[in-house]
């Protein structure tokens, strides 16, 4: 690895295989790194049970006990990394879906992604309630399966452009969102108030059961963004240019289609729908810097995972004895960084020009 200039002329880190990183991303993403490690560590000490700096290094040492160790051990860090993997895989969808679509507003639950899991989770458990839990996150996939599926056939193939995707997918979430407001009505209470607390986005089941079970779907992530970062890179520039410089449209739009409904489904397996996270995190990370392909992928999936750990710490620190949903902290804590990372790069354009 040593010091080069792009051929933009930017500073980039050159490995000996030719693959290079820009200096501000790799620079992002360390503090992005130590920001989660941070508030982490903040989120550790956060909840009704008081924890203390000592004791709470007692607990991570091995040597805590008490209400205290069980708080930190079996409560608040299960929750803290089962946010941040499910942040992580519903941001990094979002960055995906914003390059394949070519709109800064796609993300898993305006394409009806989302959607299509929580209909297929909520027939599931309204319908065959015997059925076993292992079965869930197949039923996810099943289900988001089947709206990519039918959004390519309503487009007209894997051809059709980006924005027709998207236009076909906010009509199909409609629908879906429909059928599922249908579903929770009629339900036996005690299953509609459980989906209802499900569908507000919630870390309340968090354990490492749950953590375990998610955990391999985020795995393939990693060969996702390796292989599909150059794909959504040139999708950037257009159908019409991707083709141009090689890259097979028909093969990879489906592909990337395919790794974001996995995604999605796993995540909404774990917590149920992170709502606007996939639009939020992806513009967030791009103020820190300008990236594309695997790097904002990258990027974007560490800032999803911060935004959901803040949301997850502010819920439990102000919540007092009320137990916020995951959803709402996150809008929260989210939708106010959106808006002044908007206002700041209107008001820099219009310095500009």
């Amino acid at each position: 690895m040593r010091p080069a200039r792009a051929a933009d002329g930017r500073p980039v880190l050159r490995l000996a295989s030719g693959l290079e990183i820009r200096r501000g991303n790799l620079l992002a993403g360390l503090g992005l790194v130590l920001a989660v490690l941070a508030l982490g560590l903040i989120s550790l000490g956060v909840g009704a049970t008081r924890t203390g700096p000592a004791e709470l290094i007692g607990t991570l040492l091995g040597t805590g006990s008490g209400d205290g160790a069980f708080a930190v051990l079996e409560v608040r860090l299960p929750r803290i990394a089962l946010g941040f993997l499910a942040g992580w895989c519903v941001a990094l969808v979002g960055a995906a879906l914003q390059s394949l679509a070519r709109n800064p507003l796609a993300d898993p639950g305006l394409l009806g992604l989302s959607q299509g899991s929580m209909a297929a989770i909520v027939l599931m458990l309204v319908f065959l309630p015997a059925a076993p839990l292992g079965l869930i996150p197949f039923a996810a996939i099943g289900g988001g399966l089947a709206v990519a599926g039918l959004l390519i056939a309503l487009v007209g193939g894997a051809r059709a452009g980006g924005m027709a995707i998207l236009l076909m997918g906010i009509a199909v979430e409609t629908v879906l969102s429909s059928l599922t407001a249908i579903l929770i009505l009629y339900a036996p209470p005690e299953t509609s108030y459980a989906l209802s607390d499900w569908l507000a986005g919630s870390l309340f089941q968090a354990s490492w059961g749950a953590i375990a079970a998610l955990g391999p779907w985020v795995a393939l992530s990693l060969p996702a963004i390796a292989i599909l970062g150059r794909p959504l890179r040139v999708l950037d520039l257009g159908d019409e240019m991707a083709m141009s410089l090689g890259d097979p449209v028909l093969r990879s739009r489906p592909a990337i289609l395919l790794a974001a409904v996995v995604l999605t489904s796993a995540a909404v397996t774990a917590v149920g729908p992170l709502s606007f996270l996939g639009v939020m995190a992806p513009h967030l990370a791009g103020a820190l810097t300008r990236s594309t392909g695997r790097a904002r992928l990258v990027l974007s999936g560490l800032m999803g995972g911060l935004l959901v750990v803040a949301a997850d710490t502010l819920s439990r620190g102000v919540g007092g004895g009320i137990a916020l949903p995951i959803g709402l902290s996150l809008t929260m804590i989210g939708v106010p960084l959106f808006i002044l990372t908007l206002r700041l790069r209107l008001l820099a354009a219009m310095r500009t020009d």
